[in-house]
């Protein structure tokens, strides 16, 4: 998890200037702090993270609570669980792990059939070698023959025209995201502004790492699992040259 947050709201006739809040964590969008900000002395977790985050986060997530989005992916994991223990890494509010529980899946213990990772979440380490570790650690929650189950974006690089590194992400009448690339070290900013009346506009930025599914093969490799399926999304629809993310399973021998 990211431990600080900056937004920067900009209404008519202001200097412009930066203010701390709470993070808006939004899967794949957990945002940073602009360097300003590490100035101050460092925050913990739960200086961050408290119920005006978790209010913020699931207002801003309302979307995946719908039962048809939400409905595929406790299926799928369900299933996956079967009669055994299920451990939900950056779990957040508990919008699937609650679910899931709900469904008689126990989302705690020491070992587990499987250990999963929603909507974009490991983008949120920032480096391979964290990256790597987050698969490892999964892998030695698993008894042999569990899984580990991801879901995760494919980077929109195809989107990128020749010498230009910004991608227009969503563009709609309230908000604006564009996120922009450095293709070496594979590192993302995506940037937010929101219209809020009268002139007035918002903005807030977070910073990710992509990887790129067969990278995530490697890292599975590396600690010891194998790929059992990809697919495009929840619902079992396939994976092909066109999808913009991917659920992946990788199973422990």
């Amino acid at each position: 998890m990211v431990d600080e947050h900056m937004t920067r709201t900009l209404p008519p006739g202001s200097d412009n200037s930066w203010v701390v809040s709470d993070p808006a964590v939004h899967g794949s969008n957990a945002f940073d702090t602009a360097p300003i900000a590490r100035q101050d002395s460092a925050m913990t977790s739960s200086d961050v993270w408290g119920e005006d985050t978790a209010r913020q986060y699931d207002d801003d997530a309302a979307d995946k609570f719908a039962p048809e989005v939400l409905g595929p992916t406790v299926d799928f994991l369900a299933r996956l669980a079967g009669s055994g223990r299920a451990l939900e890494l950056a779990i957040g509010t508990g919008r699937v792990g609650i679910s899931l529980a709900e469904r008689g899946t126990p989302v705690t213990g020491v070992e587990f059939s499987l250990v999963y990772l929603v909507w974009n979440s490991i983008s949120n380490l920032r480096t391979q070698q964290e990256q790597v570790e987050c698969f490892r650690n999964a892998a030695r929650h698993l008894v042999p023959g569990g899984r580990f189950v991801i879901e995760l974006w494919v980077p929109a690089l195809r989107r990128l025209p020749p010498n230009q590194l910004a991608v227009p992400m969503s563009v709609d009448e309230g908000r604006l995201v564009l996120d922009t690339y450095d293709i070496v070290t594979q590192e993302v900013t995506s940037h937010h502004v929101w219209r809020e009346g009268e002139g007035a506009a918002r903005y807030e930025s977070g910073n990710f790492r992509y990887i790129w599914p067969a990278e995530c093969d490697l890292m599975a490799e590396l600690a010891g699992m194998t790929l059992e399926q990809r697919l495009a999304d929840w619902d079992g629809s396939p994976f092909t040259s066109e999808s913009e993310s991917h659920v992946s399973v990788w199973r422990k021998p």
